[in-house]
Order: structure tokens, then sequence, then C-alpha cells
């Protein structure tokens, strides 16, 4: 071969090489998710807020750390998608792991920059992800990632978090909104709740009786820490509760044994008392409230809870609320998630033999709930909601982006074949 055709072959591979290197135009990347209300470290989800921060990913120093980023397609789909990023000297390495691929990035830019990766394939509607880990670093972290982009036509095509992250990441609240008896006034709520084993993830609060100024129910704070919690909003309007008015405060008239009470704020504001007790996954537990007024412009709020393990009605807290004369008003339960960084976690719980005793002493059998669900679902932002029927009672179900939804206003409707609560008033604290 001569020298003159050498050259040209070499000159026509370098060319090819060229084309196939061509660069992505990250401008087509025109979604930004942000990392900040969508990404948690899955491989130790409670310490989540020590990496994702108000900005995104950063202080990323551990290799064993999986930061997955999570959004919710429409519609099957091939999108290609990349991460904005930095480093802040030297040279890191990131394996970035997506559908069934993974590939190495290095990244030198110490300046934020757009950095294509590849295509993502869905094959079927629903919650998708995405995976960092941190493999090599020259610097005192791996890097920070503000976001990760997609590039699509459709705006439509993907649901994520894009605002209000503090809710956002701790996920939809659902709710049952149950019937109530007409032309009667209802003085006693009951219910009952069983929470589904290995469903009692930290930041839930199971809420068995809530009403139009308050809500009971029970809470997981710790890995070392359950409590039953029942708290009445003031009728002041205000998230501190050291500005409300003394004509407008909640009153402590009692309290059971063990029960520690004070103010609550941020959402409302009013009176709160709760006891500190290891309820168990697996185990039916019964809440009891009544709800009277007093005839002078008050109506006071007192709750019990039934332990099955001591065979007891405890009290819990007996509340006044000024300005307010009313029976029972808008009856529904909830299931929350208080914890941001938990709020990858599913957690689902039963209710169970809702009855209702009016004002003569009837007990009326409550058998049909609308499903509902709070802002965060209502605009989308998170899909991972749901509620129906588990056992002759409903259910409520959220986070953990699985793909059971259910829409809102769903009317659930369940058997009607139980008999009513035996409760001794008489005996109650």
């Amino acid at each position: 071969m001569t020298l003159e055709k050498c050259y040209i072959l070499v000159l026509t591979f370098c060319c090819f090489a060229c084309k196939g290197q061509e660069a992505f135009d990250v401008s087509k990347l025109n979604l930004s998710i942000p990392t900040t209300g969508n990404s948690w470290v899955i491989t130790d989800v409670h310490n989540s807020s020590e990496v994702i921060s108000k900005t995104g990913i950063s202080n990323w120093k551990d290799p064993n750390a999986i930061i997955r980023t999570y959004f919710h397609l429409d519609a099957p789909a091939t999108v290609p998608f990349g991460i904005v990023a930095q480093v802040t000297s030297g040279n890191s390495k990131i394996k970035v792991s997506y559908g069934e691929h993974s590939k190495v990035i290095e990244l030198s830019n110490t300046s934020v920059d757009t950095i294509y990766i590849g295509d993502y394939t869905a094959k079927t509607k629903g919650y998708q992800y995405i995976d960092l880990q941190g493999i090599q670093t020259d610097s005192d972290a791996f890097a920070s990632v503000s976001a990760l982009v997609l590039g699509s036509e459709k705006d439509s095509l993907v649901d994520y978090v894009r605002d209000d992250f503090y809710f956002g990441r701790r996920g939809p609240s659902t709710h049952l909104i149950y019937e109530t008896p007409e032309e009667v006034d209802i003085e006693w709520f009951y219910n009952e709740i069983e929470i589904d084993v290995d469903q009692d993830v930290i930041g839930s609060y199971f809420m068995a009786n809530g009403f139009a100024e308050g809500y009971f129910g029970i809470q997981v704070n710790s890995d070392t820490e359950r409590r039953i919690l029942f708290s009445i909003w003031s009728p002041y309007k205000t998230d501190d509760p050291s500005s409300i008015p003394e004509a407008y405060k909640i009153k402590l008239l009692k309290k059971g044994a063990g029960v520690t009470t004070g103010k609550f704020g941020n959402e409302g504001s009013g009176g709160q008392s709760y006891k500190v007790f290891n309820w168990k996954a697996g185990m039916r537990y019964k809440f009891l409230t009544r709800i009277k007024p007093n005839g002078d412009d008050s109506t006071t709020y007192t709750s019990y809870f039934f332990d099955p393990e001591t065979d007891n009605w405890h009290l819990i807290a007996s509340f006044k609320r000024p300005k307010t004369s009313t029976y029972l008003a808008r009856p529904y339960s909830f299931l929350e998630n208080f914890i941001p960084n938990t709020g990858a976690l599913p957690r689902r719980g039963g209710f169970y033999n809702q009855w209702m005793r009016d004002t003569k002493g009837q007990w009326h059998h409550i058998t049909e709930a609308k499903f509902s669900a709070d802002a965060t679902a209502r605009k989308d932002a998170r899909l991972d909601y749901s509620g129906g029927i588990q056992d002759e009672g409903f259910y409520l179900m959220n986070c953990g982006f699985t793909n059971d939804h259910t829409p809102i206003g769903t009317v659930l409707k369940r058997n009607s074949k139980q008999t009513a609560p035996e409760i001794d008033f008489e005996t109650l604290e």
C-alpha cells in the first residue's frame, strides 16, 4: 500500500470516528427535574437531608450512597436525558444507572454545565428512576447535581415535584371522607385502625377520627418512639400559637395518665395532646371521640384510645374550643407522612368498623367513604397514592413511588355486616 493510500484511509477513519462522536445538542433537554424535590439516598433514606439540600445534590462523599431521582411518565417513551452538575476541583467518575443500562462518566467542569448521558427507554407508563453513584474523585465530594434533565416535545408527558419541595418530599396525603347521617346530631365518632405489617414507616400518621376542628390517631415518630396524638385547632387562624388571643385559645379540661399536652403550630395552631405508646403493626386499635356543644358558644372535644392488650379505654385528653357550637362535622380519616426524608418509602393502613352515635343514643353504621388527597396529589406533583376496600374495611396508601393510584373522588362502599360497638360510657374517664 502506498503512503498516499494509507493517508487517505486514516483520514477516512478519523472522519467516521468524529461523526460517531458528534456532540448531542443539550438544548434539546428542555425538562428540568430539580434533585432537591425528587431525589433520595435510597441506601439510607433517613439521612437523605445530609446529601439532598435546597440546592440539590451536594456534600456527596459516600461511594456506597446510591442517589435515586424519580419521575413519572404518562406513556411509554424513549427520551434523551442528562444531568446539570459541576465539581469543586479535579476529576470525578460517576456511575449512572438507568433502566437496563449503566454508564460511567467523568466530570471535570468547575462551573455548572449540562452533561448528556443517553436515552432512557420506558416500556410502560408509570414511575421511573435514574441512579447516581460516586466511583472516584480528586476532590472532597463527587459532584453537585442540581437537576436531572429530559428531552420531550410534550411537557405533559412527565410528572414530578416542580415546587413546594418540602411537601413534595413528604409525599401526598390521602383521605377517607365518611358519609354522615342526616337530620341527627352526632355526638360520638368510633373507628378502628390496623396497620399492615411492615407498613409502619417512620414519619407516618394514621389518623382515625378527623373532624372539622381537629384530629386523633397514631404516629411513628422514630425507631424508638410511637405516639397517640389528639389535637384541636384554634378558631383563630394562624401558624403561630403564641399570637392567639386569650379568647380564642384552646383550654385543656383534663388529660389521661402519661399524656403530654401543649400547643402546636405551623399547620394552623391550637391545643395538642399525645401519649408515648408502643402500638404495634398487625394489631387492631379502637378510637372514640366525643364532640358536645356546651351551650355557651364553646364545644368540648374528648378522645379515648382502646388498648386490646389491657382491654380498657384510656382517656387521652379533653379540650374546650371557644367560638364554636357544633356536634360532629366533616368526619374523615387520613394517612400522611410528616418526615420528608421518608417520602420515598411506601406505607399503608387499614380503617375498619366506623360508627357514629347520635344524641339520642342511636348508633349509625358508616359503610361509605369518598377517597380524596391533598394539594401535592391534586397538582400531579406525586401520583403514588391510593385507597380502597380491604377485609371489609377501607385502606389508605401513599408514598414509595408505587404505581398504585386511585382517582380522587372515587366512592368506596364496604360490607355492612358488622355490629355496633359495646361501650360502657359511664365508666369512661
